[in-house]
């Protein structure tokens, strides 16, 4: 893992302003990273968000987790920031319940709310090239 982050950046519809407040709070660190993003999070963070470069894919439900959840096993991602709402049920839950198994089988770093985003942006792992002990599998 290089010391810029390729980074995922995933929100439930009722976590959306959450990311967002989180993005914008941490901009200064966050823009020497690479962002992806799923349909309308990445929409809503880029209008959000100045000079914070973020590719958008489809919307969650019509395709996008997947494809967040292929960069991981393709190995072109190292942080997933993915704001879960523990509290709805979500149309796409098997897809969501994908992402995460992939982001620990590929061990890649996932934070599921702020707390735990906030301990990932504080570590200094967090702007410095990184090897896990223990690899992803072939």
């Amino acid at each position: 893992m290089e010391a810029s982050k390729r980074i995922g950046l995933v929100a439930h519809n009722a976590k959306k302003d959450l990311l967002i407040d989180w993005v914008r709070a941490n901009a200064e660190a966050l823009r020497a990273h690479r962002f992806w993003s799923t349909g309308t999070t990445g929409k809503q963070i880029a209008g959000a968000v100045e000079g914070l470069d973020v590719t958008t894919m489809k919307s969650g439900p019509l395709g996008g987790d997947q494809q967040i959840g292929a960069m991981i096993a393709e190995n072109r991602l190292d942080l997933l920031i993915f704001f879960m709402d523990p509290l709805s049920a979500q149309p796409h839950e098997s897809d969501v319940q994908a992402v995460v198994r992939l982001a620990t089988l590929y061990n890649v770093v996932l934070a599921t709310n702020r707390a735990a985003a906030d301990f990932v942006i504080a570590s200094p792992l967090f702007a410095q090239a990184y090897e896990p002990a223990d690899g992803a599998p072939d």
